[in-house]
Order: structure tokens, then C-alpha cells, then sequence
């Protein structure tokens, strides 16, 4: 279960404490798109996320890493002017590892920040980058996440019973 338990967990991705993480020494800070950043049927950045996205990129690489396709995040690259990982296929390794290398950053430099326990959390977790679980922020979901919400469901009931994970109850 400890694989499925975030280092952070907070409202949004604008409540996390990015001061903290910096004392901390993260360097590169990859997001998850759908529900993270936009709800899942929004198919590029408003304002405020462009603004948000340039004001973190003064401290930090910023970087979208997504199981979804090229198509889906390229106007995310574009409009936010940052690189994306797309067809990431977390929770597995490889596509963290390929940005580890690419932009030479370890795993103590880098905060992972997605919606979902058994893709975001679990792929950060299992390379020793910091998790970071955020609430998602649209009712939507693909039809793959739904099934990946059924499951979390049990993981978080499970996790709830030790207090953690209980909505409301964030943490840096």
C-alpha cells in the first residue's frame, strides 16, 4: 500500500507549497494533463494556467507527462511553451527515466503531480521522485479512468481507515 501513498497531497495544483519544494531541492516539476491541469475536455490552456505555468517555470523545468497522445498535448505545448511526454503509459518506468536522462535531473529533483493513485503516484513512487496526489479537478473521466477510479476507490477506503488520503485533510 505504501506505493499508492503520495509525499504531498493537496486541493489543487495552486495550493501546493512550491516554495517548500524548492528548499527542497526539486528542480523539474512534471504534471499530469487530464484533471490535473484541465478538465479532460478542455483542448488547450486558459489564461490563468499560462500565467500560472510561466510564473513556475522562473524556478523550475516544467514538464506535461500524460498517457495521453501527441494530438492531445500539442496545443498544451505549445500555448504553455513547455515540453510534454505524451503516450507515457504510467505507472511504468520508462518514460521517466527517458526524461531523468534527457534533461540529467535525479530523482530527488523532480516532484511528479497528478489526480489519479494507480498511474501519477504509483509512477512516481516507484521511480523515488516526490509524489504529489492533487484532487481532480472535472467530474469526467475517460472510460480507462473510470476503471482506474474503481480500484483507487478501494486503495483509498483502505488508506482512509489509517487516516490518510481523507479529502480535506492536506499535507505537505
Amino acid at each position: 500500500m505504501e506505493k499508492f501513498i503520495p509525499d504531498m497531497y493537496q486541493k489543487n495544483i495552486y495550493d501546493i507549497n512550491y516554495d517548500l519544494l524548492k528548499k527542497k531541492g526539486i528542480k523539474c516539476l512534471l504534471f499530469d494533463l487530464d484533471n490535473t491541469i484541465v478538465p479532460v475536455k478542455s483542448d488547450k490552456p486558459n489564461k490563468k494556467i499560462k500565467e500560472f505555468f510561466a510564473y513556475l517555470e522562473r524556478d523550475f523545468k516544467v514538464i506535461i507527462i500524460s498517457n495521453s497522445n501527441k494530438k492531445r498535448l500539442i496545443p498544451f505545448k505549445e500555448g504553455l511553451n513547455i515540453d510534454v511526454a505524451c503516450s507515457s503509459h504510467k505507472p511504468f518506468k520508462k518514460k521517466y527515466v527517458k526524461i531523468m536522462k534527457l534533461y540529467n535531473f535525479k530523482d530527488y529533483e523532480i516532484a511528479a503531480i497528478g489526480d489519479q493513485l494507480l498511474t501519477d503516484i504509483l509512477g512516481a513512487n516507484r521511480m523515488g521522485i516526490t509524489s504529489i496526489l492533487i484532487n481532480p479537478i472535472g467530474e469526467y473521466e475517460k472510460f480507462g479512468t473510470k476503471i482506474n477510479r474503481f480500484l483507487e476507490g478501494f486503495i483509498k477506503r483502505s488508506l482512509k481507515k489509517k487516516n490518510i488520503l481523507v479529502k480535506g485533510h492536506y499535507y505537505d
